[in-house]
């Protein structure tokens, strides 16, 4: 009987060494690695996000807002062109059913470090309606936003009410910050908005004279907090074009020019639009 039990405890142990060192074989170091016994994954039913994605999300928390979606491809054919002898087109908006509306950034008075890595963060496109004697001060401040490829366009050289100039005095002033522009950072605009919106067929004439394709006006404009709306039903449209300026505290009641914009994205994002590249489409 003693010698059934002693037998029965030896196959036993033996029984259990070879289970353990199935289930435990030496790794790397002298870690010990369970071969038997499958192991969690720990990123099962959990998508990475992809690289890009996240360093995008990363640079829209740091300005308190949330990515938008990429805009649809630009048109093979631009809706808006002006052809050989036509007169310059003057448009509020573009003829467009996708949900994409442009951001426009008159004058240049207010010159807000923050803005220029807000653009380069957000990567979102604006078009700039320059003015020669609010950025004459600091022509470098918007040369990196240029070399980001936001939009250059034309505000004139001293931001008068051009409907009060005879059409030379108008050509003036339109083709003579067409010529300090293209000196300043090395390409001509193609786009022009008359100061106050205010423009008559001597504008169109002279603006047709220095190279303009296209009379930018807008539906929209954005004042401290929300948006200035042209039609009754006070919403955003399908190709709008949304009118800002590069404005200080001092004139947005304490307010930088990021917040002013950061409000402008939710704005649009509210509403379920994306913004698109004005020049893809005119």
């Amino acid at each position: 009987m003693k010698k059934t039990i002693a037998l029965w405890a030896a196959l036993t142990a033996a029984a259990l060494l070879v289970t353990g060192c199935a289930a435990e074989q030496p790794g790397p170091a002298g870690a010990t690695a369970k071969t038997n016994a499958p192991t969690a994954d720990p990123s099962a039913g959990h998508k990475a996000p992809d690289a890009p994605e996240a360093a995008a999300a990363a640079a829209y928390r740091r300005w308190g807002l949330k990515p938008f979606p990429a805009p649809p491809a630009p048109p093979a054919v631009k809706p808006v062109t002006r052809g050989p002898g036509d007169p310059v087109p003057v448009i509020s908006d573009i003829p467009t059913t996708e949900k994409i509306v442009f951001i426009t950034i008159d004058d240049g008075a207010e010159k807000d470090p923050a803005f220029v890595r807000m653009m380069k963060d957000l990567g979102i496109p604006v078009t700039m309606f320059l003015t020669d004697s609010a950025v004459r001060a600091d022509y470098g401040y918007f040369t990196p936003l240029v070399a980001q490829g936001h939009g250059l366009a034309n505000h004139t050289l001293t931001h008068p009410d051009l409907r009060t100039l005879s059409q030379d005095a108008q050509r003036r002033e339109i083709c003579g910050q067409q010529t300090r522009l293209a000196q300043r950072y090395g390409t001509t605009p193609r786009l022009f908005r008359p100061p106050y919106g205010n423009w008559n067929e001597a504008t169109r004439a002279a603006a047709g004279t220095c190279g303009v394709d296209a009379i930018v006006l807008w539906r929209e404009s954005m004042q401290i907090k929300n948006m200035q709306y042209q039609r009754g039903d006070k919403k955003l449209h399908p190709g709008d074009i949304i009118l800002a300026h590069f404005r200080g505290p001092s004139e947005l009641k304490g307010r930088t020019m990021t917040e002013m914009t950061a409000t402008m994205l939710r704005r649009i994002q509210e509403q379920g639009f994306t913004v698109a590249r004005l020049e893809d489409y005119v």
